[in-house]
């Protein structure tokens, strides 16, 4: 082709030969300027392909390599909010939470339910209902102001019960695994606290599991109601609030782990019970690095199901076996 087209151009030059010699030599200038104009862009153009697509490929093989091997634990969530809106997020789940209990203390009495006149089981199933009724109410306020954001990016406030063992998100493998290290952290912690505290254990009258105790045993619908409220619609609404919201709409201006690190925090801030603060954070913390790991919010709250139903049901057995798990308790 370039053969075709300097033969096309050469042509010209030479029937121009017959006129003057100035007229011929301006002409054949010209001709030759473009013939290494057109030389110059075929060699910059076939230069840049053979550059362009070896060195391209090479770098998209690298980077499909690096996003293979980056842990998706250090990833941030695409957060479609900004500060404002995770702000009154918050603070409306907050009050929605304690205006709700208020409303149904206030309600009781109008409604002729006397607490002090139920039965152990009747407060159970109070207690149940309590919690479900808080639980629609913030989680209510919670999806209708995130559904504003619509269309809401894939890993946000995702379910999804596929693949259980899978290495990198697999919910069943992650929430096992961190559940496992949960557990081994708790009991380092809860002896380092000992040790440090010396003989004379921390308080524990105004903890809400102290305050459950009654209930704890006393019938299969109690324990029943109990399982309910801690393994199913605390962890159901807890892990929404703290992980789902919370902790992703951090990671828009800090780095994953710090997210999880502040949420475990507030997490174990909002729990009101001081001293079991180091043991709810270093559990915060495990929720959060499984939610991050996974990107599913089934992981954390499998974790919290079993834990919380784990304790009560612990407890229930050593009730049954004549334990004085207030002691117990007291003593841990």
């Amino acid at each position: 082709m370039v053969s075709s087209i300097i033969t096309s151009l050469a042509q010209p030059s030479l029937y121009c030969l017959s006129g003057s010699p100035i007229q011929t030599h301006s002409i054949l200038l010209k001709r030759s300027k473009t013939l290494l104009k057109f030389a110059s862009r075929r060699f910059t153009r076939t230069n840049k392909r053979r550059l362009s697509g070896p060195i391209s490929f090479f770098n998209s093989e690298n980077d499909s390599k690096e996003s293979e091997l980056e842990w998706p634990v250090l990833k941030r969530w695409d957060v479609p909010w900004g500060w404002q809106t995770a702000s009154l997020t918050s603070l409306a789940c907050g009050l929605s939470f304690a205006l709700t209990g208020l409303v149904e203390a206030v309600a009781l009495p109008y409604l002729g339910i006397q607490v002090q006149q139920l039965t152990l089981d009747e407060k159970a199933e109070l207690l149940f209902l309590d919690q479900g009724i808080v639980t629609v109410v913030v989680l209510g306020v919670l999806y209708g102001i995130s559904n504003t954001f619509k269309p809401l990016p894939d890993d946000l406030f995702r379910y999804d019960l596929r693949e259980p063992f899978n290495l990198q998100k697999g919910w069943l493998l992650w929430a096992g695994i961190s559940l496992a290290g949960a557990v081994s952290a708790i009991a380092l912690t809860g002896a380092a606290m000992s040790l440090f505290n010396g003989e004379e254990p921390p308080q524990r009258e105004t903890d809400a599991l102290v305050q459950l105790l009654p209930l704890i045993g006393s019938s299969s619908i109690s324990t029943a109601c109990l399982v309910g409220v801690t393994g199913v619609l605390a962890p159901l609404l807890e892990e929404n609030v703290f992980r789902g919201f919370f902790m992703v709409s951090l990671t828009k201006w800090v780095p994953t782990p710090v997210a999880v690190i502040i949420s475990a925090a507030v997490f174990a801030l909002a729990h009101l019970t001081p001293g079991q603060f180091p043991q709810l954070f270093v559990l915060g913390t495990a929720l959060g690095f499984s939610y991050a790991q996974t990107r599913n919010l089934v992981t954390p709250i499998t974790i919290h199901a079993f834990w919380n139903s784990g304790v009560i049901l612990l407890l229930t057995f050593l009730q049954l076996q004549g334990y004085d798990i207030k002691e117990l308790l007291q003593a841990s």
